[in-house]
């Protein structure tokens, strides 16, 4: 068994600036929030993404061994909340930053908490 100093590390992201089309589609926002969990070394389990219907966002949640990945976004505010929580050898860091590579905002506010 692998002892780390918290049991987790979950950042929150307000990612601003972001392409309302790529915010209103959750084919590609789920396949973005996999391609975060496979970047910071996270087993999937499943996922669930909703799509609240024309001009509308996307909630999404990636189910991971070590924690999640979800998504909340407002296409016509070209914003999107990200909440990333991983304990283990997962690195949630390395998630943020494909997150960030893959939506391109203008801006972004990260907290990261260590939980436990």
């Amino acid at each position: 068994m692998t002892l780390h100093a918290t049991p987790g590390r979950h950042i929150l992201a307000d990612f601003h600036g972001v392409s309302a089309s790529l915010l209103g589609d959750a084919q590609a926002l789920e396949r973005e929030l996999l391609r975060a969990a496979e970047a910071a070394g996270a087993r999937v389990l499943g996922t669930h993404f909703h799509h609240f219907g024309a001009g509308a966002g996307v909630t999404g949640v990636v189910m991971l061994s070590e924690s999640h990945i979800s998504v909340h976004s407002w296409p016509e505010h070209q914003f999107a909340a990200l909440d990333i929580f991983m304990c283990g050898a997962a690195r949630p860091e390395l998630a943020l930053e494909c997150l960030r590579a893959a939506l391109g905002p203008d801006s972004a506010r990260v907290t990261t908490v260590e939980r436990g």
